[in-house]
């Protein structure tokens, strides 16, 4: 064993001495590397943080919420059956809500898209959200400033809101936005919230950050299109254990609502977060298979160019190799060696192309989120190491069992 670990470390210092002998040689020939290693490594910096951020904008918004719909997510069911359905009322939401027995909270939305100003700041195309109070039930939904509005508020349709993240750093650059007025289609309207940071941009105008909350009464009151629009109910189960129970129940209740006999079509939908996490899951897939294309692709190549410059090297180095052999050096030494060559080669190529993944996530996080993880690390470098030992082997090899007295000969 000792020994072993010392013809490794004396394969190490030549490898070493061979690569500083032919420095540019030795950074032409792991760019390949470089290249692969940084791929695979932005991909899964990447790929983590878009995990942690869905995961958190789910969340923020209940992961155990069922979603009663005219329209249904992600669904291959035809358009023109979901646009002559009926739309869903308000009297529709009432009659559930009475119903319902198992929900720890229902709740209806309605959505317009909007532009909202303060003073000269403004904000096109921002998702109002309208509803009543009970739709912080439904919801994780945390506060930098003030709070929800009330159920008095919700139930006289007052002209209050709630403003998402984003939005108010935006109207407000960072400034007390709560107590004060803000512009929604020039109708005034009181700030009395602010929501903690909670989306996430994966979610589209989805995302709580970006969006500004009002009672559902006051959305029809002063918007008048408003009222051609289909509601959605939101219904919170109790626990991530009852919501198929609770989507029964739902059902049932709602083909009661709709009034549909028997043998009659469901006209509504209820979808669940598993239609965004399906969609979201297809997205990275196909993420995931482009970084794996383009890592493979890179590590071929840069393998390819490894083994030929190890071809170049163990025949310039042929009298070494006799000299070395000559006196007593074994077949395994000479192999440890040229494999130990390659796979440093290599490694340096694998920590370059983490240094330059770190650094472009680090850009990257101003558009997409991303997260580096130890595990990342400890990827690229095993990576580079199996990648080492590969491009090396043959050359290695050819180099191993050559006969001592032909390689004495070579000029």
């Amino acid at each position: 064993m000792s020994n072993y670990i010392f013809e490794l470390k004396e394969g190490l210092i030549i490898a070493l001495k061979a690569i500083r002998a032919n420095k540019a040689r030795a950074i032409l020939t792991t760019l390949g590397v470089v290249i692969g290693i940084c791929a695979v490594a932005l991909m899964s910096t990447t790929i983590k943080g878009m995990d942690i951020a869905f995961e958190e904008g789910i969340s923020s918004l209940g992961s155990d919420n069922l979603y009663i719909d005219k329209w249904a997510w992600f669904s291959n069911e035809e358009f023109w059956k979901m646009r002559n359905r009926k739309n869903l009322k308000l009297s529709d939401y009432e009659k559930f809500k009475n119903l319902a027995q198992l929900p720890i909270a229902v709740a209806p939305t309605l959505w317009i898209v909007k532009k909202v100003e303060f003073g000269n700041n403004y904000v096109e195309g921002t998702l109002i959200t309208g509803s009543t109070n009970e739709y912080l039930k439904t919801t994780n939904f945390d506060f930098d400033e003030g709070r929800f509005f009330s159920a008095i508020e919700s139930r006289s349709s007052r002209n209050v809101v709630v403003l998402g993240k984003e939005i108010a750093d935006h109207l407000f650059k960072s400034k007390n936005a709560s107590e004060k007025y803000i512009k929604i289609s020039g109708i005034k309207f009181k700030v009395v919230g602010i929501l903690k940071k909670q989306g996430s941009n994966l979610l589209g105008n989805f995302n709580p950050d970006k969006q500004v909350y009002m009672p559902i009464g006051a959305v029809f009151k002063h918007f008048e299109r408003a009222s051609k629009r289909s509601i959605a109910i939101i219904v919170r189960a109790r626990n991530t254990s009852m919501v198929e129970k609770t989507k029964e129940e739902a059902e049932e209740i709602m083909r009661r609502v709709r009034g549909l006999m028997y043998d009659e079509e469901n006209n509504f939908s209820i979808n669940q977060q598993e239609g965004l996490t399906q969609n979201y899951d297809k997205t990275v897939g196909v993420i995931k298979i482009a970084g794996l294309f383009i890592t493979g692709l890179s590590l071929l190549v840069g393998a390819i160019g490894i083994m030929n410059i190890m071809f170049v090297s163990v025949k310039e180095r042929t009298r070494e190799i006799g000299i070395r052999k000559a006196i007593g050096a074994k077949k395994r030494t000479i192999l440890t060696q040229f494999i130990t060559e390659a796979s440093t080669i290599c490694l340096i190529g694998g920590v370059i192309g983490l240094i330059l993944a770190v650094l472009l996530s680090m850009a990257i996080n101003k558009f997409l989120p991303t997260s580096i993880q130890f595990d990342t690390v400890i990827l690229a470098i095993v990576i580079s190491l199996i990648t080492g030992v590969l491009a090396g082997f043959a050359p290695a090899y050819t180099a191993a069992k050559m006969d001592p007295v032909e390689a004495l000969r070579y000029e």
